[in-house]
C-alpha cells in the first residue's frame, strides 16, 4: 500500500521542568519501561532543561550504582532487535545527561519518615518549596492508598500554579468493584481528581490512539460504524510468554483481572464511543466513560454461558519449551486461576444494539498479536448465486497495534478469467513503512502528557469503576459456581470453548497471524 509523503512533524516543546518521583524504582516496571522512555523523551528533546529523576524504594543503593544499573539494562534493550525499545543504538551523549539527572534515595512506603525525607529532597533538588513534581507509583498495588496518604500529609500533595503537584497510580486498580470504590475514595480524600492520573500504557500506543483517527477523520469509515452494518467486534490481546516470575501476583489476579477492566475496556471504549466534541481531555473521557457505563451487566447464569476461563499446558512457543502454569514458581499445583479468558460482550445503546463485542486475552499463546476486528455484514449474496462462487469474504477492518502495527482491510475482488469468480483480498497500511522512526514503547506519551497536566489518555474515577461494575459478574459467578478452567496447550490459539463461545452465535475467531 502507497502513501503521500508525509509532512514534517511540527517541533514538539520540551515539558515543563519538573521532578518525577518513583516509588519502586529498583523494580522492573522502572528498569524496563520507565527509564527508557525518559531515554527516548530526552532524545526528542521533550524534557525540561531542569528535569530530574528521584527514584525511592526500601533497597539500600547509592546513587552511582543505581545509575549504573539503568545503564548495564538500557544497552542491553538497545541491542535486542526484538525490543519496542524504537531506538538501535545508544546514544552515550544522551544517556549520559539523564543518566546525571538520575538521583535515589531509601525509604519505606509505609514510613513518615521517609516523606519528611522525601520533602526535603524534593527542595534540593527542586528549589524552595520543591518545586513542581510527579509522584509515580510503580510499586505493588498494596502501596497505592499508603504512599497517597503520606504524600499528602506531608505537605507534598500542595501546589501552587508554578510548583503543581501529580499522583500516578498503576493498574491493578483494585482487585473488584468494592476495593476500586474504597481505593477510588482513599486517593480522593487526599488529592483532587485533577491531579489523579491512573495509567493504563496501552493507550500510550500511537496506535492505540490511532482508533479515533481512522474512525473520525475519515468519512468512509464512520458512517458504516453502527449496528446497521457491523455484524460483531472482536478485541484480542495475546502473549507468548506466560508468567515467568509473577507467579505469585497471577495466582491473586488471574487474566480477567489483569487485563479486562482497564486493556481491553480501554480499547473497547475507544472503538465504540461517541464523537467527543473535541480532543479535550474531559471530552475524550466523558465519551468514553458513557461506553463502560452501557455494557450490559449480564446475571450470573448469562455470565457463565458468555464466558470461558482457560489455563495453559506444557507446551511449545516458537521452538521453545513451555511448562504448565502450575508448574510455576509460586504457583499452586492444583490452580484453578485463569491464564486465559474469553467474553461475549453487549454495549447497551443505540448505536451497538444488537452488535456482540468478543474479548479474547490470554499467556502462552502461538503469537504475540492485540488487535481489534471490526466485522461488517456481509452483502446480499444473491447476484452471485449462479455462479462459482460458493461464498463471500467477511469484510473485516483490522486495527492491528502491535506487534506489526497498521490497518488491514479485506474484501472481495473478481479473479482474472471469464467466470465471475471471487477472490480474496486486502489492503494493508504498516505505520513503520509509512512513517519512518521508531514508535517507542507507549509510556513516552502519557509521560509526556502527565508533565503537560493533560489527561486525556489517563482513566477517570467512573470509568474505573465502571469497568469493574461489569466484570464483577463473572468474579461471582465464576465463584459461586466454582467454574473450572479448561487446560489448552502452551502455543495453540487458546481453549476450545473459546471457538464453541462464537461457534454458537454461527461466528469464528479471525487467525492470529504473526
Amino acid at each position: 500500500m502507497t502513501t503521500k509523503a508525509i509532512p514534517k512533524t511540527p517541533a514538539i516543546p520540551a515539558a515543563p521542568d519538573c521532578t518525577l518521583v518513583i516509588f519502586g524504582a529498583a523494580g522492573d516496571l522502572t528498569k524496563r519501561l520507565l527509564v527508557p522512555a525518559l531515554y527516548n523523551l530526552m532524545r526528542a528533546g521533550r524534557l525540561g532543561r531542569a528535569f530530574k529523576v528521584l527514584g525511592v524504594d526500601h533497597n539500600a543503593c547509592s546513587e552511582e550504582d543505581f545509575r549504573k544499573a539503568h545503564q548495564d539494562f538500557i544497552k542491553g534493550l538497545a541491542a535486542d532487535k526484538t525490543s519496542e525499545f524504537g531506538a538501535s543504538s545508544l546514544d552515550m551523549g544522551v544517556w549520559d545527561d539523564l543518566k546525571a539527572r538520575l538521583f535515589y534515595q531509601t525509604g519505606d512506603f509505609e514510613d513518615p519518615n521517609t516523606f519528611s525525607a522525601l520533602r526535603a529532597r524534593l527542595a534540593e533538588l527542586g528549589g524552595p518549596g520543591g518545586g513542581a513534581a510527579i509522584f509515580y507509583c510503580a510499586t505493588a498495588a498494596r502501596f497505592f492508598g499508603d504512599v497517597a496518604e503520606h504524600l499528602s500529609r506531608a505537605g507534598l500533595a500542595a501546589q501552587t500554579k508554578a510548583a503543581w503537584r501529580r499522583f500516578v497510580v498503576e493498574k491493578p486498580f483494585g482487585h473488584d468493584l468494592a476495593s476500586a470504590k474504597a481505593l477510588n475514595r482513599r486517593l480522593l480524600r487526599w488529592w483532587d481528581e485533577s491531579q489523579i492520573y491512573r495509567i493504563d500504557h496501552f493507550l500510550g500506543k500511537e496506535t492505540v490512539q490511532n482508533i479515533m483517527v481512522t474512525r473520525f477523520g475519515n468519512g468512509i469509515f464512520e458512517p458504516l460504524w453502527n449496528c446497521r452494518h457491523v455484524d460483531h467486534v472482536q478485541i484480542t490481546a495475546c502473549e507468548t510468554v506466560g508468567v515467568e516470575d509473577r507467579g505469585g501476583f497471577y495466582e491473586q489476579t488471574g487474566a480477567l483481572r489483569d487485563m479486562v477492566p482497564n486493556h481491553m475496556f480501554q480499547l473497547l471504549a475507544m472503538t465504540a464511543m461517541e464523537p467527543p466534541n473535541s480532543f479535550g481531555a474531559d471530552d475524550v473521557r466523558t465519551e468514553k466513560a458513557k461506553v463502560v457505563d452501557a455494557i450490559q451487566l449480564q446475571s450470573r447464569r448469562q455470565a457463565l454461558a458468555n464466558s470461558v476461563r482457560g489455563q495453559y499446558r506444557a507446551g511449545e512457543v516458537n521452538g521453545r519449551p513451555v511448562r504448565s502454569y502450575r508448574r510455576e514458581p509460586q504457583v499452586a499445583r492444583d490452580s484453578e486461576v485463569e491464564t486465559y479468558v474469553a467474553l461475549k460482550l453487549s454495549i447497551d445503546n443505540w448505536r451497538w444494539a444488537g452488535v456482540p463485542f468478543y474479548i479474547r486475552t490470554g499467556k502462552a499463546l502461538g503469537v504475540r498479536s492485540t488487535q481489534v476486528v471490526v466485522r461488517f455484514k456481509q452483502a446480499p449474496f444473491a447476484l452471485f448465486r449462479d455462479s462459482p462462487a460458493s461464498q463471500l469474504t467477511p469484510n473485516d477492518l483490522m486495527l492491528q497495534l502491535q506487534p506489526h502495527e497498521g490497518l488491514t482491510l479485506s474484501f472481495d475482488a473478481k479473479a482474472p478469467g471469464p467466470e465471475m469468480r471471487l477472490a480474496p483480498v486486502q489492503m494493508d497500511f504498516r505505520f513503520a513503512e509509512a512513517f519512518k522512526g521508531g514508535l517507542g514503547i507507549g509510556y513516552e506519551t502519557l509521560l509526556y502528557d502527565c508533565m503537560q497536566g493533560d489527561q486525556t489518555l489517563f482513566q477517570r474515577a467512573d470509568n474505573i469503576e465502571f469497568g469493574w461494575r461489569a466484570v464483577q459478574p463473572f468474579l461471582d459467578a465464576w465463584k459461586d459456581n466454582d467454574a473450572k478452567v479448561e487446560g489448552y496447550k502452551a502455543g495453540s490459539e487458546g481453549p476450545r470453548g473459546a471457538d464453541a463461545l462464537l461457534a454458537r452465535d454461527g461466528r469464528q475467531w479471525r487467525t492470529l497471524q504473526p
